[in-house]
């Protein structure tokens, strides 16, 4: 199901950059064994002989993403000292040229190497890591930060209550999940403010990302009329948690009575034309739209999956526990991997960065699935964080002659397992205190002229 073809991996590495000369990072062994080989090649721009190849380039940048010394000199460094162990000239360990060669990288070929890498870990995926033969996809939403550059806020302003200086750029991601291997399929970025800043306009960019056979699995953000009539146009079927606004006025005494608290009911098309939506879209949108609602766990959910002997209320009802594996991936990416906030100052920068972590975590994903196979587990039973702390641990002891991914280090991400708490409830509160200090309520510049005549303000008590 996940073969390994050593053989196969070594051609590719010599082919493309010649790796055994230039001891790139070990992550690219793993582009080549999801047999990317042909993606990675048509996706390389023009390029001349370099001291940083784009290959090299991305690999480095992988590794970078996944260190906790995220620094540029960190890689160069170890870059430098690999060179030296391998017995080549070590090159300056001056940033200044891998930083140049991480501008050129256009960010169409990471992002069309993570999209790959996603459907290639989905498509080997088990029947039986499927929802009743379905392949289930995951939907949500989440905002990173950006550093406060004039660039970064012209592209992503911040939230009009923040004054100027005092706030950052946040950037809004939506992604789609397999839920079966927790792989990023693909991800949209943008404002959080203006025209097509909402999470809705955003999937509506991706959408064809979903094939006819899948099901969506998105919280009460998604269950709208004309997103439910594109789903069903593609052949794809949604469960959501009911839209605030209706949860209060669904009556179950209505429709075709399925059952305690379920039922069949037709929508009628919405009256006003939304200010995305083309007059000619919204004129051949179906005039109305048959919906499953059921009550289950305290709350509403809304369906398209109509028939209750294929689909009973229990099983929908352990199907949208699930959706809370797609919080779990967001953490992982944004806190496990630390990228809550990008470091990147201009905007171009900061969405290369973000579509590198994101292909840096399916790549973790990727093993991880071989894992689960070779054991005999879901993906889902596997530590991420676990398995981050092996590949960092193991990588640079790879060469090479010997780079190649054993069953033994699959053995060995697989097990550490998470840990089943069904039904688990945390606060949304912090019990650390923060230091004492004052909050920033002006600018930098302002606050420095002011220490500088006024002297350090005192500690809160």
């Amino acid at each position: 199901m996940y073969p390994i073809c050593k053989a196969r991996a070594r051609q590719d590495r010599k082919a493309i950059v010649q790796v055994s000369e230039r001891g790139a990072a070990a992550f690219f062994d793993l582009l080549t064994g999801l047999e990317l080989f042909e993606v990675v090649e048509s996706a390389l721009p023009p390029y001349r002989k370099r001291q940083y190849f784009p290959t090299e380039t991305l690999s480095m940048f992988l590794a970078q993403a996944l260190s906790a010394d995220r620094s540029c000199q960190k890689v160069v460094n170890d870059r430098s000292v690999k060179r030296l162990v391998l017995g080549l000239p070590p090159g300056s360990t001056h940033t200044g040229a891998y930083c140049r060669a991480r501008k050129r990288l256009p960010v169409e070929m990471i992002h069309t190497l993570a999209r790959h890498a996603g459907e290639a870990v989905s498509a080997r995926a088990p029947a039986a890591w499927h929802w009743r033969g379905h392949p289930v996809r995951l939907v949500d939403g989440t905002i990173i930060t950006m550093p406060d550059t004039v660039a970064n806020q012209t592209a992503y302003p911040q939230p009009r209550s923040q004054k100027p200086g005092l706030g950052f750029p946040p950037c809004r991601i939506v992604g789609l999940i397999c839920l079966g291997s927790g792989a990023v399929l693909n991800a949209s970025m943008g404002a959080c403010r203006g025209k097509g800043s909402d999470e809705q306009s955003m999937l509506r960019s991706i959408l064809d990302t979903l094939k006819p056979g899948d099901v969506l699995l998105g919280d009460a953000f998604y269950a709208t009329y004309f997103l439910l009539c594109s789903l069903r146009e593609r052949g794809v079927d949604g469960v959501f948690e009911q839209h605030g606004s209706r949860q209060r006025t669904t009556d179950f005494n209505q429709g075709q009575h399925l059952g305690p608290r379920d039922h069949l009911i037709v929508l009628p098309k919405p009256a006003l034309k939304p200010d995305w939506m083309s007059q000619a879209d919204f004129d051949q949108a179906p005039k109305t739209l048959t919906v499953r609602e059921l009550h289950t766990c305290g709350k509403t959910r809304v369906t398209t999956l109509l028939c209750p002997k294929q689909t009973d209320k229990a099983a929908l009802r352990a199907l949208y526990r699930d959706r809370w594996h797609v919080e779990l991936d967001l953490r992982n990416i944004k806190t496990t991997l630390g990228r809550e906030r990008v470091s990147s100052l201009t905007p171009e920068m900061a969405i290369k960065e973000i579509w590198v972590y994101l292909l840096a975590y399916t790549l973790i994903r990727s093993m991880m699935a071989q894992a689960a196979w070779l054991t005999h587990q879901r993906p889902r039973q596997i530590s991420f964080k676990h398995s981050v702390q092996i590949w960092l641990a193991w990588s640079p002891y790879a060469n090479d002659g010997q780079s190649d991914i054993h069953s033994e280090l699959f053995v060995l991400i697989a097990q550490q397992k998470v840990g089943n708490r069904p039904g688990r409830i945390e606060p949304r509160a912090v019990k650390r205190r923060p230091k004492c200090y004052p909050m920033l309520t002006k600018s930098r510049a302002e606050a420095r002229e002011i220490v500088m005549k006024n002297g350090h303000p005192k500690k809160l008590k």
